[in-house]
């Protein structure tokens, strides 16, 4: 049989080997006959405040929503959290966010935000496909796929990519109007892709600029360097500058790079020399741009070139 457990005065007593006795009041016991203290009445519970029902809300929207583009937009009032396509969208301090479009990206988009009185509002975005420069090649694709020489050099490389797009800067770039890093001849489009006897090859992820080998180029929107390497083997000398909520630009080829990891670039501030460093076939800037998974088109963020 389980004994049931001493008191602490007990358990004390038992421990010392001493009588417990009951404190002294002076000799004098306690009248049998005097009242029992009355405890005290339990608090009443304060009710839980009824969330406040907010005003109808709407989206404000603006951007390219087609295929590789991309949008700003201020959230419905009192949103607490959003998504694109179920996935999470972040939003800024005041509401302000920035999403975008894959290359391959479906026709229709939704946003939702749920807000904290927790109803949501829902916005269908209807995006517009592309045209892209599509070549069809007679010959079969290469097999064989890359050395395991070239993997175990390519593989710290990838993760190196990896791991400095998903840094968090907060930086505001993405807030900005791009401007384009340097003019020249455009050599190769954003999209652009090849078709070998019906098997598709990959596309190109960027746009090609070419204005001659040491040209400068400059950041086309404020941000952080998070990535700033000399000798990787397909890009060479690689730049890879966040711009805050998920959108980043990567500069590849260069012949000379004037910015390091964590600096912080202004708009139009020189930060490399165009060059054909890695595997290029001629002098040109790789420019790409990223928000989160999605590959986007730069074009859709300059406009056209110009003068």
């Amino acid at each position: 049989m389980i004994k049931a457990p001493l008191t602490f005065i007990a358990l004390a007593a038992a421990l010392t080997g001493c009588t417990v006795v009951p404190p002294s009041d002076g000799g004098q016991a306690a009248s049998a006959s005097a009242p029992a203290a009355r405890p005290a009445p339990a608090p009443t519970p304060t009710p839980a405040p009824t969330p406040q029902a907010l005003p109808a809300g709407t989206f404000t929207l603006s951007g390219e929503m087609t295929q590789g583009g991309w949008l700003r937009g201020d959230a419905p009032v009192g949103t607490t959290s959003l998504t694109l396509n179920g996935d999470p969208v972040a939003l800024d301090a005041d509401g302000r966010f920035l999403a975008a479009f894959d290359r391959d990206s479906g026709p229709i988009a939704t946003l939702v935000a749920t807000r904290s009185d927790g109803s949501k509002v829902t916005k269908p975005l209807q995006i517009s496909p592309r045209d892209w420069r599509i070549e069809h090649i007679n010959a079969a694709r290469r097999t064989g796929g890359p050395s395991e020489a070239f993997m175990k050099r390519r593989m710290p490389e990838l993760e190196a990519i990896n791991a400095s797009r998903a840094e968090k800067t907060g930086a505001q770039g993405w807030r900005e109007d791009f401007i384009w890093p340097v003019k020249g001849r455009i050599s190769g489009l954003f999209g652009s892709q090849r078709i070998y006897r019906g098997e598709p090859g990959s596309y190109h992820s960027g746009i090609d600029i070419a204005p001659g080998a040491g040209t400068p180029y400059v950041a086309p929107a404020d941000g952080v360097v998070v990535l700033a390497v000399d000798d990787f083997s397909l890009e060479g000398k690689l730049l890879i500058i966040d711009h805050g909520m998920g959108l980043n630009s990567a500069f590849l080829h260069s012949q000379e790079l004037f910015v390091k990891k964590g600096d912080h670039v202004k708009q139009g501030q020189r930060i490399g020399l165009v060059g054909s460093s890695g595997r290029a076939t001629g002098p040109h800037l790789h420019w790409s741009l990223k928000w989160n998974d999605a590959r986007l088109d730069p074009l859709l963020f300059t406009g056209p070139m110009g003068n």
